[in-house]
């Protein structure tokens, strides 16, 4: 790595023995934080952080949000770097691309690269090479968060950490107004993912029956050069159907200029999802806290909170499965799959106490085996479903970053025994395995990639458990 793509200067020394010391861990745990510090610092690339040096080697936009929170423990200039980077490259719309290009790597670093998302034919193209569709809003969250962090440091630092702020919440603005305004296509306040990959959980079981309607030949794929399955084995990845019904779903936006109007009688896929809803009223309520620091009304951002949480009730709960399901548009139908984007809605301090109670049920089952002591760390698949696949990507190994929200959710509903649980459960995935991409649901065998941006990134958070997550409590 060359000294301009390397990490900062003295961050890992500095990070790895003063805040250790500060979060006070054991001796275990010490080794633990170190490892995290030592991923992310390997991870830098002179402005931003990958999510993986092989399989992901740009920048990608939720990852980055996850990132800047373990950052914020370590550097929070960096932390600020982090997502100021990211939303350079938004989109004149509101939109933050799910990838953001680097331009110094060959384009067949990555597939489907800059060329096949052709981001600068759009209408109203961002200033970079970018992807064109989204990932779930988690940056108001973060930002929220390392101003938390930031701002228990020296007095500077809480200047510095206001200053940002206000330079960043019109941006995050701007991608909540893109969000309520353009694509809410059921009418019912909800935002609606106009591909898997928007969702975050590319191949989730979630996904089977409304990709079922899209019209692809994994045949396609012998055109291509994956660049995934050069890293991981094939039976662990999305298959080539999954893959050719991508491609079909970028080529279907794409060549509509990334166009937002008449989606309902263009897009193939247009789903309802509850954890990227989920996640835009929580950071509705981030958002409120940034404007209370910042002097502006909180107010509108408490109602449009309020309103989304309604709306995932009314729109997204099955009180017969006592679960949140997806929706699919195309046909009206809740989506017949209990994965762990039941769960998400925990999140949210407004959910109803009936859909509190009906989720810690669901957690607790046999279906995801939450207990409060350290068990199992959540799947992200119903592990007695037939189509549950330890193995396979988004079809039940355990992923960091959702059992971090659903940690964050219990939480927030006072269900600090169960989380407990789940927080030694993620401590122990890396303990013992390191910071992988994903993890085997049952073994802790790490998974992925071997050295993963965001499991580095909330591990720290998790480590130092700064205070709790402010941005999903009522705000004064």
């Amino acid at each position: 790595m060359t000294a301009e793509a390397g990490p900062t200067t003295g961050v890992t020394e500095a990070a790895a023995g003063v805040d250790v010391a500060a979060v006070d861990l054991d001796a275990a745990d010490r080794a633990t934080w170190r490892v995290a510090v030592e991923t992310l610092d390997a991870n830098w690339e002179y402005d931003h952080t990958v999510p993986s040096r092989t399989l992901y080697p740009h920048q990608w936009s939720w990852d980055s949000a996850f990132i800047a929170i373990g950052l914020a423990h370590l550097d929070p200039a960096r932390a600020w770097r982090e997502l100021d980077t990211l939303f350079a490259a938004q989109w004149p719309d509101g939109r933050v691309p799910h990838i953001v290009f680097n331009p110094r790597l060959r384009p067949g670093d990555y597939f489907p690269g800059p060329d096949m998302w052709a981001s600068p034919l759009a209408a109203g193209p961002p200033s970079g090479a970018t992807s064109g569709i989204v990932q779930p809003p988690v940056h108001a969250l973060a930002a929220w968060r390392v101003h938390q962090i930031a701002t228990g440091r020296s007095g500077a630092g809480a200047v510095d950490a206001t200053h940002r702020l206000r330079a960043l919440y019109p941006r995050l603005v701007a991608q909540q107004r893109y969000l309520a305004r353009r694509r809410d296509v059921g009418g019912g306040g909800l935002a609606s993912v106009v591909h898997p990959w928007e969702s975050g959980l590319d191949n989730s079981p979630a996904w089977d029956a409304p990709m079922a309607a899209v019209d692809a030949d994994p045949a396609v794929m012998r055109a291509y050069r994956r660049h995934d399955t050069r890293f991981v084995a094939d039976s662990h990845r999305p298959t080539d159907l999954d893959y050719a019904r991508y491609l079909a779903l970028v080529a279907a936006y794409r060549d509509r200029g990334y166009a937002d109007d008449d989606l309902a009688g263009r897009q193939p896929f247009l789903v309802e999802c509850p954890l990227f809803n989920a996640v835009r009223a929580a950071a509705e309520l981030a958002l409120a806290g940034i404007a209370g620091v910042l002097g502006e009304d909180s107010g509108p951002h408490r109602d449009r909170a309020a309103r989304i949480t309604d709306a995932i009730v009314e729109r997204l709960y099955d009180p017969v499965a006592g679960t949140f399901r997806p929706r699919d548009l195309r046909t009206g139908r809740l989506v017949p799959a209990r994965t762990v984007l039941g769960l998400t809605p925990i999140l949210l301090p407004g959910l109803p106490a009936e859909q509190v109670r009906t989720i810690l049920a669901e957690a607790t089952s046999e279906r995801f085996g939450l207990t409060a002591r350290m068990s199992r760390p959540l799947p992200s698949h119903d592990r007695t479903a037939a189509d549950f696949e330890p193995l396979r990507y988004w079809r039940g190994p355990s992923w960091m970053n959702i059992n971090w929200l659903i940690w964050q959710g219990l939480r927030e509903h006072g269900e600090t025994t169960l989380a407990a649980g789940l927080r030694e459960s993620m401590l122990d995935l890396v303990r013992r395995s390191g910071c992988h991409e994903y993890f085997h649901p049952d073994t802790g065998a790490g998974l992925g990639s071997p050295a993963f941006g965001w499991t580095a990134a909330l591990t720290l958070d998790v480590l130092a458990e700064h205070g709790g997550f402010a941005g999903c409590r009522p705000l004064p």
